[in-house]
């Protein structure tokens, strides 16, 4: 995927999202009481109201909000023609820097016209999930993307230098709007098939966290969507 001369290409790749989201510290601060749900242990969800925007990677305008609704609160996500792109982040620390599995939620309610992540000019996504790791001074990124037009399940936008290492993975395309997906990715699995030639005893670095975006500015379109749910699981 490449990007207009105009924009800069870390809003796309976001290579240091997680460094930027650390330097928000102490997430867990003031938030609103909220009903933890039992769950089996080495399992964490990741509280909707936590994340936060990324600033050093993000324009001026918050475009998501959180919904609290039954049976779950989320992540509503509304981006507009015009506005620039922004992203928010959840950090990992402890043993979620650990986890083997992500589990989430989401579903894409307008995707971006024409969004083709593999298409150069059109990388807009419904939505998106990164998922970084770091060993030294390189970061490993999978973005996992609800596309409009590109394949499920292609393979696209591969970045490979010194300090950054991300692939860009077409988890959903198409679908009808409104609808709920659940996904439960390996991502030790995924890790390993995309940094280590598929080597089932290769290390795994720490995990530094997550990320979500929706973007409809290569476009210009409007891209709307939902993220809710987010499970670690270690």
């Amino acid at each position: 995927m490449s990007a207009p001369a105009s924009k800069p290409r870390v809003r796309k790749t976001l290579w240091s999202v997680l460094a930027a989201c650390a330097t928000v510290a102490g997430l867990g601060e003031a938030l609103p009481a909220r009903t933890e749900v039992a769950r089996p242990r080495g399992e964490r969800e990741l509280d909707v109201h936590a994340w936060k925007v990324i600033e050093r990677e993000s324009g001026p305008t918050n475009y998501y909000a959180v919904v609290d609704d039954r049976p779950f609160s989320y992540i509503h996500a509304a981006y507009r023609p015009g506005l620039a792109t922004t992203v928010l982040g959840y950090p990992f620390d402890g043993a979620d820097r650990h986890g083997r599995r992500l589990r989430w939620s989401w579903r894409a309610i307008a995707a971006p016209h024409e969004g083709n992540e593999c298409r150069p000019g059109h990388g807009d996504s419904a939505a998106a999930v990164y998922v970084t790791w770091k060993r030294g001074l390189r970061w490993y990124t999978l973005k996992y993307t609800w596309s409009a037009l590109a394949r499920k399940g292609a393979t696209c936008d591969r970045t490979r230098n010194p300090f950054v290492a991300q692939d860009m993975i077409v988890l959903e395309s198409g679908g009808a709007p409104s609808t709920w997906i659940d996904e439960d990715v390996d991502i030790e699995t995924e890790f390993r098939r995309a940094f280590e030639d598929g080597d089932p005893g290769a290390e795994i670095p720490e995990l530094q966290g997550v990320a979500i975006m929706s973007d409809g500015d290569q476009t210009h379109s409007d891209s709307i969507a939902d993220y809710a749910k987010f499970v670690i699981v270690r």
